[in-house]
Protein backbone atom coordinates (compact mmCIF):
# COMPACT_ATOMS: atom_id res chain seq x y z
CA UNK A 1 0.00 0.00 0.00
CA UNK A 2 0.87 3.71 -0.78
CA UNK A 3 0.67 5.59 2.06
CA UNK A 4 0.69 9.80 1.75
CA UNK A 5 1.88 11.86 5.13
CA UNK A 6 2.84 14.94 4.68
CA UNK A 7 4.25 17.33 1.45
CA UNK A 8 7.11 19.56 1.01
CA UNK A 9 6.37 22.63 -1.72
CA UNK A 10 9.45 24.06 -3.43
CA UNK A 11 9.81 27.31 -5.59
CA UNK A 12 13.53 27.29 -6.85
CA UNK A 13 14.61 30.04 -9.60
CA UNK A 14 17.60 28.66 -11.35
CA UNK A 15 20.20 30.40 -14.16
CA UNK A 16 20.24 28.90 -17.56
CA UNK A 17 24.23 29.06 -18.47
CA UNK A 18 23.31 30.34 -22.09
CA UNK A 19 20.49 31.93 -23.79
CA UNK A 20 18.02 29.54 -24.91
CA UNK A 21 15.45 31.26 -27.77
CA UNK A 22 12.49 29.35 -29.38
CA UNK A 23 9.83 30.78 -31.83
CA UNK A 24 7.54 32.39 -28.36
CA UNK A 25 10.34 33.94 -26.46
CA UNK A 26 14.01 33.92 -25.06
CA UNK A 27 14.63 31.68 -21.47
CA UNK A 28 17.41 33.00 -19.34
CA UNK A 29 16.59 31.39 -16.10
CA UNK A 30 14.28 28.63 -15.10
CA UNK A 31 11.45 29.07 -12.42
CA UNK A 32 11.19 25.46 -10.99
CA UNK A 33 8.75 24.03 -8.74
CA UNK A 34 9.42 21.00 -6.66
CA UNK A 35 6.69 18.46 -4.55
CA UNK A 36 8.26 16.11 -2.03
CA UNK A 37 5.33 13.38 -1.03
CA UNK A 38 6.55 11.44 2.83
CA UNK A 39 5.16 8.57 3.03
CA UNK A 40 6.28 5.59 6.14
CA UNK A 41 9.63 7.00 6.18
CA UNK A 42 10.26 7.24 2.24
CA UNK A 43 10.11 10.33 0.25
CA UNK A 44 8.75 11.03 -3.26
CA UNK A 45 10.17 13.68 -5.71
CA UNK A 46 8.81 15.08 -8.91
CA UNK A 47 8.77 18.52 -10.10
CA UNK A 48 6.53 20.74 -12.23
CA UNK A 49 6.92 21.92 -15.94
CA UNK A 50 4.74 24.68 -16.44
CA UNK A 51 6.03 28.15 -16.98
CA UNK A 52 5.32 31.59 -15.15
CA UNK A 53 3.15 32.53 -18.10
CA UNK A 54 1.30 30.04 -20.82
CA UNK A 55 3.59 29.88 -23.48
CA UNK A 56 3.74 26.63 -24.16
CA UNK A 57 0.63 24.80 -22.79
CA UNK A 58 -1.99 27.14 -20.79
CA UNK A 59 -0.71 26.18 -16.97
CA UNK A 60 0.64 28.73 -15.07
CA UNK A 61 3.05 28.28 -11.85
CA UNK A 62 1.06 30.57 -9.90
CA UNK A 63 -2.11 28.60 -10.94
CA UNK A 64 -0.28 25.00 -10.28
CA UNK A 65 0.87 26.16 -6.70
CA UNK A 66 -2.79 27.16 -6.10
CA UNK A 67 -4.45 23.76 -6.88
CA UNK A 68 -1.64 21.93 -5.24
CA UNK A 69 -2.15 23.88 -2.06
CA UNK A 70 -5.96 23.69 -2.16
CA UNK A 71 -7.52 21.37 -4.09
CA UNK A 72 -4.81 18.41 -4.94
CA UNK A 73 -2.76 17.82 -2.13
CA UNK A 74 -5.65 17.75 0.23
CA UNK A 75 -7.25 14.67 -1.62
CA UNK A 76 -3.99 12.77 -0.82
CA UNK A 77 -2.75 13.69 2.22
CA UNK A 78 -3.18 11.20 5.09
CA UNK A 79 -4.90 8.62 2.61
CA UNK A 80 -3.74 4.89 1.51
CA UNK A 81 -3.60 4.07 -2.13
CA UNK A 82 -3.42 0.62 -3.44
CA UNK A 83 -0.64 1.87 -6.17
CA UNK A 84 0.40 4.97 -8.14
CA UNK A 85 -2.73 4.58 -10.88
CA UNK A 86 -5.01 5.27 -7.49
CA UNK A 87 -3.29 8.26 -6.81
CA UNK A 88 -3.76 9.05 -10.42
CA UNK A 89 -7.59 8.28 -10.21
CA UNK A 90 -8.17 10.22 -7.09
CA UNK A 91 -7.54 13.39 -8.80
CA UNK A 92 -9.16 12.47 -12.15
CA UNK A 93 -12.52 13.91 -12.07
CA UNK A 94 -10.60 17.46 -12.40
CA UNK A 95 -10.21 18.84 -15.85
CA UNK A 96 -7.51 19.62 -17.75
CA UNK A 97 -4.51 21.41 -14.92
CA UNK A 98 -2.51 18.14 -16.62
CA UNK A 99 1.11 19.18 -15.20
CA UNK A 100 -0.38 20.40 -11.95
CA UNK A 101 -1.91 16.87 -11.49
CA UNK A 102 1.21 15.26 -12.25
CA UNK A 103 3.56 16.87 -10.05
CA UNK A 104 1.35 15.04 -7.50
CA UNK A 105 1.33 11.47 -9.49
CA UNK A 106 4.91 11.37 -10.62
CA UNK A 107 5.93 11.99 -7.01
CA UNK A 108 3.58 8.97 -5.99
CA UNK A 109 5.45 7.20 -8.47
CA UNK A 110 8.46 7.73 -6.90
CA UNK A 111 7.65 6.99 -3.52
CA UNK A 112 5.99 4.04 -4.89
CA UNK A 113 9.11 2.47 -6.36
CA UNK A 114 11.77 3.58 -3.51
CA UNK A 115 8.89 1.99 -0.94
CA UNK A 116 9.34 -1.33 -3.30
CA UNK A 117 13.27 -0.84 -3.67
CA UNK A 118 13.52 -0.80 -7.54
CA UNK A 119 14.16 1.62 -9.86
CA UNK A 120 11.25 3.30 -11.51
CA UNK A 121 12.36 2.34 -15.20
CA UNK A 122 11.93 -1.19 -14.02
CA UNK A 123 8.26 -0.59 -12.33
CA UNK A 124 6.83 1.03 -15.21
CA UNK A 125 7.86 -1.95 -17.70
CA UNK A 126 11.44 -0.66 -18.70
CA UNK A 127 14.56 -2.58 -19.43
CA UNK A 128 17.26 -0.26 -20.58
CA UNK A 129 20.44 0.46 -18.53
CA UNK A 130 21.14 3.42 -20.91
CA UNK A 131 18.89 5.51 -23.18
CA UNK A 132 19.95 7.47 -25.90
CA UNK A 133 19.79 11.48 -25.77
CA UNK A 134 19.98 14.30 -28.55
CA UNK A 135 20.29 18.05 -27.98
CA UNK A 136 17.90 20.88 -28.10
CA UNK A 137 19.61 23.84 -29.26
CA UNK A 138 17.99 27.34 -29.37
CA UNK A 139 17.89 29.88 -31.99
CA UNK A 140 21.22 31.33 -32.99
CA UNK A 141 22.43 34.63 -33.87
CA UNK A 142 23.06 33.47 -37.48
CA UNK A 143 24.15 30.32 -39.53
CA UNK A 144 27.57 30.33 -38.58
CA UNK A 145 26.58 30.46 -34.92
CA UNK A 146 24.22 27.82 -35.56
CA UNK A 147 27.00 25.68 -37.24
CA UNK A 148 28.72 26.28 -34.34
CA UNK A 149 26.58 24.95 -32.08
CA UNK A 150 25.80 21.96 -34.01
CA UNK A 151 29.57 21.24 -34.56
CA UNK A 152 30.38 21.45 -30.16
CA UNK A 153 27.19 19.01 -29.72
CA UNK A 154 28.14 16.33 -32.62
CA UNK A 155 31.39 16.56 -31.07
CA UNK A 156 30.63 15.50 -27.61
CA UNK A 157 28.76 12.40 -29.59
CA UNK A 158 25.07 13.44 -29.17
CA UNK A 159 22.79 11.03 -31.30
CA UNK A 160 20.46 13.93 -32.60
CA UNK A 161 20.74 17.60 -33.31
CA UNK A 162 16.80 19.34 -33.03
CA UNK A 163 16.73 23.28 -34.05
CA UNK A 164 14.56 25.49 -32.92
CA UNK A 165 13.13 27.34 -36.09
CA UNK A 166 10.57 29.87 -36.36
CA UNK A 167 8.76 32.05 -39.49
CA UNK A 168 11.86 33.85 -41.00
CA UNK A 169 14.45 31.40 -39.40
CA UNK A 170 13.86 28.00 -40.61
CA UNK A 171 15.49 26.97 -44.05
CA UNK A 172 18.66 28.82 -43.23
CA UNK A 173 19.81 27.46 -40.20
CA UNK A 174 18.61 24.24 -41.47
CA UNK A 175 20.52 24.39 -44.91
CA UNK A 176 23.97 25.59 -42.81
CA UNK A 177 23.70 22.51 -40.14
CA UNK A 178 22.86 19.59 -43.23
CA UNK A 179 25.56 21.41 -45.66
CA UNK A 180 28.45 21.12 -42.91
CA UNK A 181 26.98 18.03 -41.41
CA UNK A 182 25.25 15.65 -44.11
CA UNK A 183 25.18 12.41 -42.03
CA UNK A 184 23.70 13.69 -38.67
CA UNK A 185 20.10 12.88 -37.41
CA UNK A 186 18.53 16.43 -37.25
CA UNK A 187 15.36 17.70 -36.47
CA UNK A 188 13.57 21.25 -36.18
CA UNK A 189 11.07 22.32 -33.76
CA UNK A 190 8.36 25.67 -33.95
CA UNK A 191 6.84 25.41 -31.21
CA UNK A 192 3.46 25.88 -33.04
CA UNK A 193 5.02 29.18 -34.59
CA UNK A 194 3.17 28.50 -38.13
CA UNK A 195 -0.08 28.57 -39.57
CA UNK A 196 -1.50 26.12 -42.81
CA UNK A 197 -0.48 29.01 -45.17
CA UNK A 198 3.07 28.20 -44.21
CA UNK A 199 2.89 25.25 -46.01
CA UNK A 200 5.15 25.96 -48.57
CA UNK A 201 8.22 27.24 -46.57
CA UNK A 202 7.80 23.80 -44.37
CA UNK A 203 7.86 21.70 -47.52
CA UNK A 204 11.08 23.13 -48.71
CA UNK A 205 12.55 21.51 -45.35
CA UNK A 206 11.72 18.42 -47.45
CA UNK A 207 15.03 18.82 -48.95
CA UNK A 208 17.37 18.14 -46.10
CA UNK A 209 16.56 14.83 -44.89
CA UNK A 210 14.88 15.86 -41.59
CA UNK A 211 14.17 13.04 -38.89
CA UNK A 212 10.99 15.01 -38.16
CA UNK A 213 9.21 18.97 -38.30
CA UNK A 214 7.94 19.17 -34.44
CA UNK A 215 4.88 20.68 -33.97
CA UNK A 216 4.82 23.34 -36.70
CA UNK A 217 1.10 24.29 -35.88
CA UNK A 218 -1.13 25.42 -33.54
CA UNK A 219 -0.60 23.93 -29.78
CA UNK A 220 -4.83 22.64 -29.60
CA UNK A 221 -4.99 21.30 -33.32
CA UNK A 222 -4.62 17.82 -35.10
CA UNK A 223 -6.33 18.82 -38.19
CA UNK A 224 -4.41 21.08 -40.12
CA UNK A 225 -1.48 18.90 -39.46
CA UNK A 226 -3.29 16.07 -40.65
CA UNK A 227 -3.35 18.27 -44.01
CA UNK A 228 0.28 19.86 -43.67
CA UNK A 229 1.24 15.66 -43.30
CA UNK A 230 -0.45 15.09 -46.71
CA UNK A 231 1.77 17.94 -48.34
CA UNK A 232 5.10 16.85 -46.56
CA UNK A 233 7.33 14.25 -47.20
CA UNK A 234 8.72 14.89 -43.83
CA UNK A 235 7.61 13.05 -40.69
CA UNK A 236 5.76 15.59 -38.59
CA UNK A 237 5.84 14.74 -35.05
CA UNK A 238 3.43 15.61 -32.79
CA UNK A 239 4.08 17.47 -29.40
CA UNK A 240 1.90 20.67 -27.31
CA UNK A 241 -1.32 19.25 -29.52
CA UNK A 242 -1.15 15.77 -27.51
CA UNK A 243 -2.48 15.59 -24.28
CA UNK A 244 -3.42 12.55 -23.47
CA UNK A 245 -3.37 8.70 -24.88
CA UNK A 246 -6.92 9.80 -26.45
CA UNK A 247 -5.11 12.24 -28.45
CA UNK A 248 -2.65 10.47 -29.66
CA UNK A 249 -5.11 7.83 -31.10
CA UNK A 250 -6.67 10.85 -32.87
CA UNK A 251 -3.94 12.08 -33.86
CA UNK A 252 -1.94 9.09 -35.70
CA UNK A 253 -6.06 8.05 -36.62
CA UNK A 254 -6.41 11.43 -38.78
CA UNK A 255 -2.89 11.36 -40.27
CA UNK A 256 -1.20 14.04 -38.17
CA UNK A 257 2.00 13.17 -37.76
CA UNK A 258 4.20 9.75 -37.83
CA UNK A 259 6.40 10.75 -34.32
CA UNK A 260 4.86 11.35 -31.03
CA UNK A 261 6.93 13.49 -28.60
CA UNK A 262 5.93 12.58 -24.73
CA UNK A 263 6.16 15.07 -21.97
CA UNK A 264 5.23 13.44 -18.77
CA UNK A 265 3.56 16.36 -17.60
CA UNK A 266 2.01 17.01 -20.33
CA UNK A 267 0.00 14.26 -20.47
CA UNK A 268 -0.62 13.92 -16.83
CA UNK A 269 2.10 11.69 -15.36
CA UNK A 270 4.05 8.70 -15.63
CA UNK A 271 0.28 6.60 -16.27
CA UNK A 272 -0.62 8.25 -19.50
CA UNK A 273 2.73 8.80 -20.76
CA UNK A 274 2.80 4.98 -20.90
CA UNK A 275 -0.58 4.67 -22.01
CA UNK A 276 0.84 7.18 -24.81
CA UNK A 277 3.90 4.65 -25.26
CA UNK A 278 1.71 1.27 -25.62
CA UNK A 279 -0.74 3.65 -27.85
CA UNK A 280 1.78 4.78 -30.60
CA UNK A 281 3.38 1.37 -30.16
CA UNK A 282 0.26 -0.11 -31.25
CA UNK A 283 -0.06 2.25 -34.55
CA UNK A 284 3.60 1.27 -35.58
CA UNK A 285 4.96 4.75 -34.63
CA UNK A 286 8.03 5.85 -32.32
CA UNK A 287 8.20 8.09 -29.47
CA UNK A 288 10.86 9.71 -27.89
CA UNK A 289 11.05 11.53 -24.55
CA UNK A 290 10.72 15.52 -24.58
CA UNK A 291 12.35 18.12 -22.57
CA UNK A 292 11.58 20.86 -20.54
CA UNK A 293 14.24 22.55 -19.45
CA UNK A 294 13.93 20.10 -16.24
CA UNK A 295 16.56 20.44 -13.39
CA UNK A 296 17.75 16.83 -12.14
CA UNK A 297 14.57 15.61 -10.99
CA UNK A 298 12.28 15.77 -13.93
CA UNK A 299 15.41 14.84 -15.55
CA UNK A 300 15.41 11.57 -13.97
CA UNK A 301 11.88 10.75 -14.31
CA UNK A 302 12.60 11.09 -18.05
CA UNK A 303 15.60 9.41 -18.13
CA UNK A 304 13.51 6.62 -16.24
CA UNK A 305 10.34 6.56 -18.73
CA UNK A 306 12.21 5.97 -21.35
CA UNK A 307 13.60 3.16 -20.88
CA UNK A 308 10.08 1.67 -22.24
CA UNK A 309 11.09 -0.18 -25.72
CA UNK A 310 8.94 2.10 -27.61
CA UNK A 311 11.11 4.74 -27.11
CA UNK A 312 13.19 4.39 -30.03
CA UNK A 313 14.57 8.06 -30.93
CA UNK A 314 16.85 10.10 -28.55
CA UNK A 315 15.42 11.88 -26.31
CA UNK A 316 15.92 15.63 -24.87
CA UNK A 317 17.54 14.49 -21.92
CA UNK A 318 21.74 15.75 -22.62
CA UNK A 319 23.86 16.20 -19.77
CA UNK A 320 22.67 18.51 -16.77
CA UNK A 321 25.55 20.16 -16.76
CA UNK A 322 24.79 22.13 -20.06
CA UNK A 323 21.91 23.76 -18.35
CA UNK A 324 23.06 24.42 -14.75
CA UNK A 325 26.06 25.26 -12.59
CA UNK A 326 24.66 23.88 -9.50
CA UNK A 327 22.03 21.60 -10.16
CA UNK A 328 19.10 20.69 -7.19
CA UNK A 329 20.09 17.17 -7.28
CA UNK A 330 23.27 15.78 -5.73
CA UNK A 331 23.71 12.79 -8.39
CA UNK A 332 25.49 14.25 -11.69
CA UNK A 333 23.26 13.24 -14.45
CA UNK A 334 26.22 13.26 -17.73
CA UNK A 335 25.63 11.59 -21.39
CA UNK A 336 28.39 10.35 -22.64
CA UNK A 337 29.15 9.25 -26.39
CA UNK A 338 25.15 9.99 -26.49
CA UNK A 339 24.05 7.63 -23.90
CA UNK A 340 22.58 8.85 -20.77
CA UNK A 341 22.94 5.98 -18.12
CA UNK A 342 20.27 5.23 -16.16
CA UNK A 343 20.43 6.29 -12.27
CA UNK A 344 20.57 3.39 -10.11
CA UNK A 345 19.02 3.07 -6.76
CA UNK A 346 15.48 3.03 -5.84
CA UNK A 347 12.89 5.30 -7.16
CA UNK A 348 14.20 7.99 -9.93
CA UNK A 349 17.50 7.61 -8.15
CA UNK A 350 18.36 10.95 -7.41
CA UNK A 351 18.10 12.87 -4.00
CA UNK A 352 17.64 16.63 -3.22
CA UNK A 353 20.90 18.73 -2.78
CA UNK A 354 19.01 20.31 0.65
CA UNK A 355 21.33 22.96 1.27
CA UNK A 356 21.33 24.50 -2.45
CA UNK A 357 17.80 24.60 -1.97
CA UNK A 358 18.11 26.96 0.74
CA UNK A 359 19.90 29.21 -0.82
CA UNK A 360 18.15 29.34 -4.18
CA UNK A 361 14.36 28.56 -2.74
CA UNK A 362 12.22 31.27 -3.14
CA UNK A 363 9.38 29.53 -1.35
CA UNK A 364 9.51 26.54 0.87
CA UNK A 365 6.19 25.14 2.34
CA UNK A 366 5.04 22.19 4.32
CA UNK A 367 1.59 20.80 3.99
CA UNK A 368 0.12 17.88 6.07
CA UNK A 369 -3.61 16.35 6.66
Amino acid sequence: MLRIDAAELWLVRLPLKFRFETSFGVQTEKLVPLLVLHGDGVQGLSEGTMEFAPMYREETIAGALHLLREVFLPRVLGETFANPEAVEAALGGFRGNRMARAMVEMAAWDLWARTLGVGLGTLLGGRKTEVEVGVSLGIQADEDATVDAVRRHVEQGYRRIKLKIKPGWDVQPVRAAREAFPDIRLTVDANSAYTLADSGRLAALDAYDLTYTEQPLAWDDLVDHAELQRRLRTPLCLDESVASAADARKGLALGAGRVINVKVARVGGLAEARRVHDLAHAFGVPVWCGGMLESGVGRAHNIHLSTLPNFTLPGDTSSASRYWETDVVNEGLEAEGGLMPVPQGPGIGVTLNRDFLADVSELYEEHRA
